[in-house]
């Protein structure tokens, strides 16, 4: 029997985008609408079968925060692939997503990434635009239009993403 793959994923974005429920939503299938600050890091974990081999996931869920600079490079370090999570009803948290991608590179490289924009279940309330979804597409960046607590597109961003991993 083949040995388990273990990839490590970190989750980015400002506060209050949904990285915890995100990460909530797929390990557990639960979410939850009292919010709760993530203080470093949480570690959560998870194992996917995808193209006929098991994949643990160890899924880094970092503070929200808008500088970068105060998110330690040291938890990014061994990152197979990421997410930058932007919140579609705060425009500007796509912006910090973009700073966040810049800063990212800087520490691991090309690995793979998707941005997820999430809460699309308010999608009539959001701020980030069709332009700017495909703004970000033509830059060649993933986009998946989540949500946490529907489970939109969460299970595929995933298992996307970690597709991602095993082929780079």
């Amino acid at each position: 029997m083949a040995s388990m793959i273990r990839k490590k994923v970190a989750m980015l974005g400002s506060f209050a985008v949904g990285k915890t429920s995100l990460v909530r939503q797929f390990v557990s299938g639960i979410f939850s609408d009292s919010y709760l600050t993530t203080v470093g890091v949480k570690v959560d974990k998870k194992t996917l079968h995808v193209d006929q081999r098991d994949v643990a996931l160890v899924l880094w869920d970092l503070h929200g925060e808008d500088e970068f600079q105060k998110i330690q490079s040291t938890y990014l370090r061994g990152t197979g692939g990421y997410f930058l999570v932007a919140d579609g009803t705060r425009g500007h948290t796509l912006d910090i997503a973009r700073n966040l991608r810049e800063s990212a590179r800087q520490v691991v490289g090309d690995a793979p990434f998707s941005l997820l924009i999430n809460k699309h279940d308010l999608r009539a309330e959001w701020e980030i635009d069709d332009a700017a979804i495909e703004q970000c597409r033509a830059d060649g960046w993933i986009v998946h239009l989540t949500s946490a607590k529907t489970g939109d597109e969460v299970e595929h961003a995933f298992v996307d993403l970690t597709r991602r991993m095993l082929d780079g």
